[in-house]
């Protein structure tokens, strides 16, 4: 049975969604590498986040042939 990470991972996942929707909201649709450099943090917290927000149905997440293009609902 797996563990949960300690909290301060998960606030740190929580942070970077917010981060992650604020970018969103202010640029408009992004394709998850332009997402994740704009985000500036590890590429694995920021993939953390964007199921967070999924999971929260916060997010839509399209494919454009090999791009994946996430925006706000």
């Amino acid at each position: 049975m797996a563990t949960a990470p300690p909290i301060s991972q998960v606030a740190h996942i929580g942070e970077t969604a917010g981060v992650v929707w604020t970018i969103l909201n202010e640029n408009g649709p992004l394709s998850m590498a332009k997402l994740v450099k704009k985000v500036g943090g590890p590429r694995d917290v920021v993939m953390q986040a964007l199921g967070w927000l999924a999971r929260e149905d916060k997010i839509s997440i399209e494919e454009d042939g090999r791009i994946r293009i996430v925006s706000l609902r």
